[in-house]
């Protein structure tokens, strides 16, 4: 995924898979990180593809999932 509205389109559709709204998202991503996130400021990294790997981790745990790396098979 090295097209980043792939990777905010990714995320939108989470979203909209669990009926979550950005706005309700920062406001859980303050509870998880315990740290202030506004919707403009995940509407900005979502636009700019700033997201680091604790914010997804963070995002993946609010919706139900974790993120794992997977050695590829060679």
């Amino acid at each position: 995924m090295d097209n980043p509205n792939e990777n905010k389109n990714y995320i939108k559709s989470l979203l909209v898979l669990h009926n979550i709204s950005v706005p309700q998202l920062a406001e859980k991503l303050e509870v998880e990180l315990k740290r202030k996130c506004t919707k403009g400021s995940l509407y900005g990294k979502l636009r700019r593809n700033t997201l680091t790997l604790r914010e997804c981790q963070a995002i993946a745990k609010i919706l139900g999932y974790h993120i794992e790396f997977v050695k590829n098979k060679d």
